[in-house]
């Protein structure tokens, strides 16, 4: 059995309405939302993702829009599970891009080549950045991470999640935090609760540990237009 491919990114102005949609365009504006988003369509390759700056649109904020459809069983025909973030990661809108992701200075912009880094699976986030590096692959923030799983809600499966290793919190001191944001579909159990079994859910893992079902997600390039 071959491993399951994400399902492919709609264009880029499909993902604008997408987003206006959802209440996200910038300043609530659909149109100049679609305006930059054909503009990017015009420099960029088919499959591009459409990303809002996290300083328009924080994770924490984004997290509660994604949506999976419930697991199938009697009376959640249907059903959306809405998304979340775990319990123990109240500080999630501190984990920010690393300097060396190069975050684009606009209020949109795009990532091209994304992957969901289904070969890293099992790679620890400390030994699958210095291998991305080598590919000259940029590894996504948390905030990409969710732009891709509202544009494409299936590109989260079981056993087929990914790691966002380019947001990091700085604690006191300069020293990075050892956890690590990741998106996954949620068992249900433990602090989750069973009402939130199969929903999409922003979670963290440590620097160094290694999860069979996490990959660690990347890119080629971020694309802005001024």
């Amino acid at each position: 059995m071959t491993d399951p491919s994400p399902p492919p990114l709609p264009p880029l102005v499909r993902q604008a309405e997408r987003l206006t949609t959802l209440g996200l365009a910038p300043g609530g504006e659909g149109p100049a939302l679609a305006a930059a988003a054909a503009e990017l369509e015009r420099v960029t390759p088919p499959g591009a993702l459409l990303v809002l700056h996290e300083r328009l649109a924080p994770s924490s904020q984004l997290a509660t829009l994604m949506r999976l459809p419930a697991p199938g069983r009697a009376g959640t025909r249907g059903e959306q599970r809405p998304g979340f973030v775990v319990a123990d990661m109240t500080d999630v809108d501190e984990f920010l891009p690393v300097p060396e992701a190069d975050v684009p200075d606009v209020e949109v912009y795009a990532l091209t080549g994304v992957t969901r880094g289904d070969d890293l699976r099992n790679w620890s986030p400390a030994e699958a950045a210095p291998a991305l590096a080598r590919k000259q692959r940029l590894p996504l923030t948390l905030v990409e991470g969710i732009h891709w799983v509202l544009q494409t809600p299936a590109v989260l499966e079981p056993n087929y999640c990914f790691m966002t290793i380019a947001s990091r919190k700085i604690r006191p001191g300069g020293e990075p935090d050892k956890r690590t944001p990741a998106l996954w579909i949620s068992s249900g159990t433990g602090r989750d609760g069973a009402a939130r079994r199969g929903a999409p859910k922003v979670g963290w893992c440590w620097w160094g540990n290694r999860h069979t079902w996490l990959g660690v997600a990347s890119c080629e390039a971020r694309v802005g237009v001024p």
